[in-house]
């Protein structure tokens, strides 16, 4: 197998898996969070990836310029805001609802990145990502969606502000030759920060949270802290340089069957004939979509970008392998 077709195959193996992550988050989750206690969770949950990650960060800070530093906080401006909207969301709605809902990300994206870069996909993708969303109605008629709730709606926030993170964050780092794991906690120390100094101001903070909690809860955190964000997020941010925002939200865009088979599974959710179906169309639809967009992408890259490098050429691919 060709060495690109082999890294791609990865790609997509390890973003599969970043969604099956995601989509058990929504029941852990549930178990921490209450309106009150939502920014001390997440101060406690990025507090605790910072502090995993700082002493593999100590060493690349030192060689990161200007450019890499801001963008990195930027990006993680943007992640503390989707968390904040998808956390409170969960506490107001079920997870199965929250993992249906948050899908649409996988819509809003490729709109978003084909508006911003004023390069239109093929229509052959927009159906395949129309199916996919009549997946997620299919999925949310067989699980009992009610009518839309202050959390569904908070939950469809986050979609959105999903894809504006996924577009910056190709923009600012694609083909520049910056390092994953810097831009990464970067983004988790920022929404620490945030977290933590906005914590006492809304509710619980972290400390009188973090007293409370009970071994299984500690459990939880710990999941959503080092596998559902430290893992997760590096994966996306060098999937997200090497590949296309669209692509990625489609791979991604498979959480919600990940979602309902977590809450099927251990949350007692019952999956009928029409549940079925939706996550059936979810798989076809990001599968189809994934094909089309590798496609367009390969048919364009003889064409330079303005400055002058290859859309799929990343100066970044030997620091990733042979990290410093």
């Amino acid at each position: 197998m060709p060495k690109g077709q082999s890294r791609a195959g990865l790609i997509d193996l390890l973003l599969l898996l970043v969604a099956a992550v995601w989509g058990s988050t929504y029941l852990a989750a549930k178990e921490l969070v209450t309106p009150a206690t939502v920014v001390a969770v997440l101060a406690l949950r990025f507090l605790v990836t910072a502090v995993a990650m700082l002493p593999l960060a100590v060493r690349r800070l030192r060689g990161a310029g200007r450019d890499e530093i801001v963008t990195g906080t930027l990006l993680g401006l943007i992640l503390a805001v989707i968390f904040l909207f998808e956390t409170f969301g969960i506490a107001h709605t079920t997870a199965t609802n929250a993992g249906l809902i948050i899908s649409l990300t996988i819509v809003m994206t490729p709109l978003l990145e084909s508006a911003v870069s004023r390069s239109w996909l093929p229509a052959r993708f927009f159906l395949a990502a129309a199916m996919a969303v009549a997946g997620v109605a299919l999925l949310a008629s067989g699980s009992g969606l009610h009518a839309p709730t202050l959390g569904d709606w908070l939950i469809l926030a986050a979609a959105a502000v999903r894809a504006v993170h996924i577009t910056v964050m190709h923009r600012r780092s694609a083909r520049k030759s910056y390092d994953s794991f810097t831009l990464t906690f970067l983004q988790m120390a920022t929404a620490a920060a945030l977290f933590c100094l906005a914590g006492p101001l809304a509710g619980d903070s972290a400390p009188a949270l973090a007293a409370r909690l009970g071994p299984m809860q500690w459990v939880d955190l710990l999941y959503l802290a080092l596998i559902c964000t430290v893992f997760a997020f590096f994966v996306q941010m060098w999937a997200v340089r090497t590949t296309s925002p669209s692509r990625v939200s489609l791979l991604l865009g498979t959480e919600p069957v990940w979602a309902l088979l977590v809450g099927v599974l251990l949350g007692g959710d019952h999956l009928g004939p029409y549940g079925a179906a939706g996550a059936v169309l979810i798989i076809v639809g990001a599968g189809w979509g994934q094909r089309i967009e590798r496609r367009h992408r390969e048919g364009t890259a003889g064409h330079p970008e303005p400055d002058g490098e290859s859309p799929d050429h990343d100066p970044a691919d030997t620091q990733l392998a042979h990290p410093a």
